[in-house]
């Protein structure tokens, strides 16, 4: 951040009235650093500060300010400052403000557009809320493959102002079909009488603009670079998205899948900002349904009262077993979720899985198992704990939780598998609720191998 300037001196300022001094300090700001600044300020202060920027440096600010400073800060300007900024701001950045304001808000915000961005800003709002489409800018330069170089760079000279990006350049053909992209270092380190069909190679990724935007994630992975093309169903050229804008999207899907997985529903608003009501019921659903679900938990228990009531003993390594069990599932569940967002795992790929969690939960499994009979025989050879049938016992627990955790294993792994095969979010098989899923089996698992262990001592 700018070291010149700080808080104080922006309070001051504009309480001083010297605007002379305010329009100069901040003409050359990073638009980041300036919107930061400005963010503790009052609406009606921020306004003071708007009216004394470009017009263009103002656009910027505006668009790194946050949603709802964004939206105070319209209320509290004239209607010629705020057309000035929706004017000046990028498509894809307006559009992020449009779409999250009422309908009458919208309509009326459309009216201050010039009729070159209001049609612009209505062929955007025309889109699907989650498509590609929504994000793209048609601010771009677009060349043709005859031009020579010399002739492209003229008019990436004359036209590329306003492009979003100078990165990357894109060839059309005489219907305006996308037939490639360049790099904007191909065309400025070739010679100038070279015609542009010497630089192409006819690939390039593309994107659509019906495509989800998630869809877009994926293929700026694989493609590497800092903008990509979108074209509608004809490979019309009709805009671009930039990576700013998908790092956007990508945080936004992360933080969806985090608070799935954490057992609730996604918040949809900063966590500091939500109302708390609107909170409660976000996670109100999933905490009936796993309690509802931990109900089971108590009747499997009650099948198993007599076992019980002749060997209470087996009631103390309930917590162990069964946790162990919970915490195989929640791990599991979590690998392949995460692995399914990153796209290392396909649908396709559940047998390779399942083959891997039968291998790791053995394993897992085994050194569980190994460890609870050591706990008990050293308990029993201490303290005498566990009577005359402690070495039953402890191998009871130890194949119990060989059983369990191989279970809670392949249980948590396979349930994104299904969730995603009947077409739900597989972030939804949140660590709760594979918890509470192998809560109930482990207690079947464990009252079963007891029964077959300690029949005609214990039981």
């Amino acid at each position: 951040m700018n070291p010149t300037l700080n808080m104080i001196d922006l309070e001051s300022l504009i309480a001083s009235r010297d605007f002379a001094a305010l329009r100069e300090q901040t003409r050359n700001w990073p638009a980041g650093d300036l919107a930061e600044l400005m963010e503790p300020l009052s609406a009606e202060k921020e306004a003071v500060v708007f009216r004394l920027l470009a017009r263009e440096q103002a656009a910027d600010v505006f668009s790194y300010l946050s949603q709802e400073r964004q939206e105070e800060l319209l209320k509290a300007m004239a209607h010629e400052d705020v057309a000035g900024i929706l004017n000046a701001m990028s498509p894809d950045d307006r559009t992020s403000l449009l779409e999250e304001l009422p309908a009458n808000v919208i309509q009326q915000l459309l009216n201050l557009l010039s009729p070159q961005e209001r049609a612009i800003a209505s062929q955007l709002l025309g889109y699907e809320e989650d498509s590609v489409g929504r994000l793209m800018t048609p601010d771009f330069v677009r060349v043709r493959s005859h031009w020579t170089v010399a002739y492209a760079l003229d008019h990436i000279r004359r036209y590329g102002v306003d492009s979003e990006t100078m990165s990357m350049i894109y060839v059309i053909d005489k219907d305006n079909k996308l037939v490639d992209d360049l790099r904007i270092r191909q065309i400025l380190l070739a010679p100038p009488e070279s015609p542009i069909s010497d630089l192409m190679d006819s690939r390039f990724i593309s994107l659509k603009a019906t495509d989800h935007r998630e869809a877009a994630v994926e293929a700026f992975k694989d493609a590497d670079l800092i903008a990509l093309p979108v074209t509608d169903t004809v490979n019309t050229l009709i805009g671009i998205v930039t990576v700013d804008d998908i790092l956007d999207v990508a945080e936004e899907a992360a933080t969806e899948d985090f608070q799935k997985m954490g057992g609730s529903e996604a918040l949809d608003e900063p966590y500091m900002k939500i109302a708390i009501s609107k909170m409660v019921q976000k996670r109100a659903t999933w905490l009936i349904i796993l309690f509802l679900s931990e109900m089971l938990t108590a009747t499997a228990m009650g099948r198993f009262e007599d076992e019980i009531a002749k060997a209470v003993v087996l009631s103390i390594f309930v917590p162990l077993v069964i946790s162990s069990g919970g915490n195989s599932g929640s791990q599991a569940s979590t690998l392949i979720i995460r692995a399914m967002a990153l796209g290392e795992v396909k649908l396709r790929d559940w047998w390779h899985v399942m083959k891997r969690e039968i291998l790791s939960g053995l394993s897992l499994g085994g050194i569980l198992g190994t460890i609870g009979f050591i706990r008990i025989s050293i308990w029993h050879y201490l303290f005498g704990a566990y009577g005359e049938h402690w070495f039953l016992l402890a191998l009871t627990v130890g194949l119990a939780l060989v059983g369990i955790v191989l279970w809670g294993s392949l249980s948590g792994s396979m349930l994104p598998f299904l969730l995603r095969r009947v077409g739900l979010d597989p972030a939804t098989s949140s660590a709760p609720f594979v918890a509470t899923l192998v809560d109930v089996s482990g207690l079947i698992i464990y009252f079963t191998v007891a029964g077959l262990i300690l029949r005609g001592t214990l039981l």
